[in-house]
């Protein structure tokens, strides 16, 4: 792991990231890519498709179905391998080398729920 702490931004900057809870409802393999699933994620008030690269750090990605975790939402879409992917899953450990692990709430909250 890096002790290195990246540089320091002003709170308006962060303030602009949208991140929320929402619930895996699926995973879904993209047979193109060897690494690459597609999540429908239940935000509350909107699902989204995320594209996540966690084929090759999961044995069976299916087995977070059901979880919430943490999500960007407001990125712009990026087409991928034939699929357009509508934010980013925020995980742990991806930057440091190790198996990612889901950003989890401790308990449920609301599909939606705003971080920050």
């Amino acid at each position: 792991m890096s002790s290195n702490i990246k540089e320091n931004i002003k709170m308006d900057i962060l303030s602009k990231i949208d991140i929320r809870v929402g619930e895996i409802i699926s995973v879904e393999d993209i047979e193109k890519s060897d690494k690459m699933v597609k999540l429908i994620v239940d935000f509350g008030t909107f699902n989204r498709t995320i594209l996540v690269g966690m084929k090759k750090e999961r044995e069976k990605p299916s087995e977070i179905v059901g979880h919430q975790a943490l999500f960007v939402v407001n990125l712009a879409p990026k087409k991928m391998f034939g699929e357009v992917s509508e934010g980013m899953l925020f995980d742990i450990g991806y930057e440091d080398g190790i198996i990612p692990v889901l950003a989890m709430p401790e308990k449920p909250v609301p599909n939606g729920s705003r971080a920050g």
